[in-house]
């Protein structure tokens, strides 16, 4: 890793301290600083963009409904939940 003292001039300073000042989770300067520079050496072709980190939101209620099908098809594959004896049993599965 190289390391490198930079200077920047006054309206660089103050755009870099307002960008930080105005980041609720506050990066470091370093990280800024690379950042950038990465953004502007991958649009001149030296470096590979770095990868972006893409959320895709799940619909309202999905991770309920996953939940709840994950469980439904654990009881119904659980072996304890079909006796081989010939005790009767039963399973009951509340859906919403």
């Amino acid at each position: 890793m190289k390391r490198a003292t930079i200077t920047l001039n006054d309206d660089l300073e103050r755009a870099v301290d307002a960008y930080l000042r105005d980041q609720e989770a506050r990066p470091s300067l370093t990280a800024v600083v690379q950042t950038a520079l990465r953004q502007y050496l991958s649009e001149r072709g030296y470096v590979r963009p770095s990868k972006r980190l893409r959320i895709i939101p799940a619909s309202r209620g999905a991770a309920v409904r996953t939940l709840a099908s994950g469980m439904i098809d654990t009881l119904r594959n659980d072996p304890r939940n079909h006796p081989t004896s010939t005790k009767t049993s039963s399973l009951t599965i509340f859906t919403g």
